[in-house]
């Protein structure tokens, strides 16, 4: 089975891992809605299994973090790349996380015990809490089925759309709640898991550049977790999820207090979109890694020992949308060149005379740079940037090239709140240029 790491289209990733021309796929699946064609369990595997395929790979979305799917896989005699189902179960549904970590130590947000099962009941956690307060989907994540609360009269309207959003995204609208911090860092370490009790942190990565809790830039490392820090959580998380048994690649998220206090907020139970600046920094194949570890290879080597942070790594999504308004960009791809050199690397599926459609993920591309350092890493980026030619559609490259030469970025002064102090300044400048 061919393993790649596309960026482009989450809801094709699957079609194009079990080896079937997109085209074919698509009429095998099903129609363009979510609901109907990748969130359907029964069209995805009967896809599969006209392939006659070993494995699935679900990507980074879609049914890549559901049990019922991977239940599925394994009575179809079809490997699912992924934790178990019934480790998936257990921590792949946000609260279920959140409990499992409490347990063992691992700090988390004060909130709900459970999940919600009314809007009442929100409001009751609310008010325990105090506002302003997060909902969040239990079965999933990338700001779906997410809201944030600041008062009790916002609570119906708010809730209840993230209810809808969360059942439409994830097939299925379960809702927890908890404290919102308002100028945190997002921060998130990645972990291997095999089949023996073998599991190793590979370190972090900075996640705090976002924009409605979509994330626009990672980076690894942070600037703000020290090696002691980096060593403690590491070791924690080994300790927690060797006990629970968990398998495959994994990430855990936390949000850090603007007094360097990391507060646990869920797991994905998958692989993320930015892993590419964990593979560059340590020079791991994550996907490579999670395939080997479901046909049952040990990770001898990648020892925790051996796991060696060098350098800074950086990515950029490139996003089909318009760099100021955000607004969709659907539309033929007119022209399509990608920028190379040292310490740069773009995946992507998009190509010239290609069709980006309207229904799914904006993403067309991710871009990372390397460097010795920070500094070298962006201006790597900054000239990859400038390289990175695409006509036809908007992209999200110009924003991009304005993070990189924003002096509050360079500085490494940012919080999950940067992205609307940065569009505010740009407005003001635009502003007095007129």
């Amino acid at each position: 089975m061919p393993a790649k790491n596309w960026a482009y289209e989450q809801s094709r990733f699957t079609a194009r891992l079990i080896g079937i021309r997109c085209t074919s796929v698509l009429q095998i699946v099903g129609p363009p809605r979510a609901a109907e064609s990748y969130l359907n369990i029964p069209a995805v595997i009967s896809a599969a299994e006209i392939a006659n395929v070993d494995a699935i790979h679900p990507g980074y979305g879609l049914l890549s973090e559901n049990a019922n799917f991977a239940e599925v896989c394994e009575t179809s005699r079809i490997k699912f790349i992924g934790p178990p189902p019934e480790i998936t179960r257990m921590m792949g549904e946000k609260e279920k996380a959140r409990q499992t970590m409490k347990k063992s130590g691992v700090p988390i947000l004060p909130g709900s015990d459970g999940v919600i099962n009314s809007m009442d009941e929100a409001q009751e956690w609310a008010r325990t809490i105090g506002y302003p307060v997060i909902v969040k989907a239990s079965a999933g994540g990338g700001g779906r089925g997410m809201r944030v609360i600041r008062n009790e009269r916002e609570m119906p309207e708010l809730f209840h759309a993230a209810q809808s959003e969360a059942a439409a995204a994830f097939g299925n609208g379960d809702l927890y709640i908890e404290k919102f911090i308002e100028r945190p860092r997002h921060i998130e370490f990645q972990i291997l898991a095999d089949a023996y009790g073998n599991l190793v942190s590979l370190g972090e990565r900075e996640c705090s550049i976002q924009r409605r809790h979509q994330k626009l830039l990672e980076e690894s490392p942070s600037m703000q977790v020290t090696p002691h820090m980096r060593k403690s959580i590491g070791e924690s998380l080994c300790s927690t999820l060797t006990r629970i048994g968990y398998i495959n690649a994994g990430t855990v998220e936390f949000l850090m207090d603007e007094q360097s206090n990391l507060h646990l907020i869920e797991m994905n139970t998958r692989i993320q979109v930015e892993h590419p600046v964990t593979e560059m920094v340590t020079g791991i194949d994550l996907v490579k890694s999670q395939i080997l570890i479901a046909v049952g290879e040990r990770l001898e080597s990648v020892l925790q020992r051996d796991v060696e942070h060098r350098g800074h790594a950086i990515e950029c999504r490139i996003n089909a949308e318009h760099p100021e308004t955000f607004t969709p960009s659907a539309g033929k791809i007119i022209a399509f060149h990608t920028p190379g050199g040292t310490g740069v690397r773009v995946d992507t599926a998009a190509y010239a005379e290609g069709v980006i459609p309207p229904y799914y993920d904006s993403l067309i591309a991710k871009l990372v740079a390397h460097g010795k350092d920070r500094e070298e890493a962006m201006s790597r980026m900054s000239r990859a940037l400038e390289m990175f030619i695409v006509q036809g559609i908007h992209t999200t490259i110009p924003l991009h090239l304005r993070i990189m030469a924003d002096p509050e970025f360079r500085a490494g002064k940012f919080d999950t709140k940067y992205m609307e102090r940065f569009l505010a300044r740009n407005k003001e400048i635009k502003a007095e240029k007129r």
